[in-house]
């Protein structure tokens, strides 16, 4: 005769053996950039993922050079950002598959309205910065290892100015921390188009440079490689880099505004 004890544990046991993966498979984790997370742009894509697909998105929003690290280390599922170099190399070293450009918006350099470096009107980017430089005014970076810091960097590289000028200061923050320093310290810094719209009413700065292909800002989606992480949720993983190219994802991508400004301009082609 079965003791009731015995057939209750058992009933449990097995419920939990028939929920947990399940549970587990429904949980997508996605490393990406601070700018797709301050923007809005996630708050307003992922809830239709979701209910249309029944994963979960667990969002971590670190800078560029962190997100690839998380997927190198196989502690993510697929990271989405936006460093075409760094991004080539971690595909080519073997730790990501699939690389899918979704979306784009630029660069721009942001600093005081009165514009004491005089950098409206430069030729280039890198003149700009040269501006900056020699004028000694506070130009305040991410310092970060993001996207945004690479291009910093890349810009600086350019210009032939090394960044240890005084008035520059690296602060290892995301975007929008880093937009509120430099309109506390009325200096420069550079950022992605779409989290300074985002922040726009919160700053008293101007776009003081814009434009030219140095400041293009191309961002893409890169599944984690499965057969050097095999236990990964890499259904999940496609299920939803599937969506973001897909016409309604690429769609709410163009749709977005914030302030009666789009933010990302949708690109995947086959």
């Amino acid at each position: 005769m079965f003791n009731t004890k015995h057939i209750l544990g058992a009933a449990l046991t097995a419920t939990l053996l028939s929920i947990t993966p399940v549970q587990a498979e429904e949980v997508i984790k996605l490393a990406t950039t601070t700018s797709t997370e301050n923007s809005g742009l996630l708050k307003e894509l992922l809830p239709t993922f979701e209910a249309q697909s029944g994963y979960k998105v667990q969002v971590i929003a670190t800078g560029t050079g962190k997100a690839l690290a998380l997927g190198r280390q196989g502690d993510v599922d697929l990271v989405m950002t936006h460093a075409p170099a760094a991004e080539a190399k971690f595909v080519e070293e073997g730790y990501g598959s699939e690389p899918r450009g979704i979306m784009e918006n630029d660069f721009v350099v942001l600093g005081p309205k009165n514009d004491p470096a005089k950098i409206k009107g430069s030729a280039s980017a890198e003149e700009a910065f040269g501006k900056i430089a020699a004028a000694g005014v506070p130009f305040i970076s991410r310092g970060d290892d993001s996207g945004t810091h690479k291009k910093e960097l890349k810009i600086w590289q350019a210009a032939n100015v090394k960044p240890e000028f005084k008035g520059y200061t690296s602060v290892g923050q995301g975007m929008g921390k880093t937009l509120l320093m430099t309109n506390e310290l009325q200096g420069y810094t550079l950022t992605d188009r779409g989290t300074y719209i985002a922040y726009k009413g919160k700053l008293d700065l101007d776009v003081d440079f814009e434009g030219g292909a140095t400041l293009a800002n191309p961002y893409q989606v890169i599944l984690i490689n499965s057969a050097k992480y095999p236990n990964l949720n890499h259904k999940g993983a496609k299920a939803l880099s599937d969506w973001l190219i897909s016409a309604e994802g690429q769609k709410m991508i163009n749709d977005f505004k914030v302030q009666g400004e789009q933010l990302f301009k949708a690109t995947y082609r086959q």
